[in-house]
């Protein structure tokens, strides 16, 4: 069973998979399909989620169109609820914090994402240039 592919996963998301050490389906039971669908995205990959029904089909042992609307909803609360307890923070969000941490503004990190520009100097004015491309040659 170690070398058997996970059911309902294509080539792509397996090898997303693979990349986050869920190789078999024992690591998919172990992990569980919401944990391994987090661990995919915080791996930078965007999957959709037929890849979060797909996984969850492939414990259930069946096809992922197969999942009742009830199990689909379900997994879409675990999902949701696990993304709220640690969320999964893009590029620009983490260069905000790192930002704000080495300016030392004292802001927490939570509001630094949400009030500022991104760029963690604290100017949220100006967030576009403006004028003519001549402007910028």
């Amino acid at each position: 069973m170690a070398n058997e592919k996970i059911r309902n996963v294509g080539p792509k998301s397996a090898a997303w998979l693979r990349q986050v050490g869920v190789r078999t389906l024992e690591d998919l039971q172990r992990i569980g399909p919401v944990e391994a669908f987090l661990k995919t995205k915080r791996a930078g990959f965007r999957p959709s989620l037929n890849l979060l029904y797909s996984m969850a089909g492939a414990l259930a042992d069946c096809h992922w169109t197969d999942l009742s609307d009830a199990d689909k909803q379900a997994l879409i609360a675990d999902l949701e609820a696990a993304e709220a307890a640690n969320p999964i923070r893009n590029r620009w969000e983490k260069g905000a914090q790192r930002s704000a941490q080495r300016d030392g503004d004292g802001a927490p990190a939570e509001a630094a994402a949400e009030d500022g520009d991104g760029f963690g100097d604290g100017d949220s004015g100006v967030r576009e240039l403006t004028g003519t491309h001549s402007d910028f040659d």
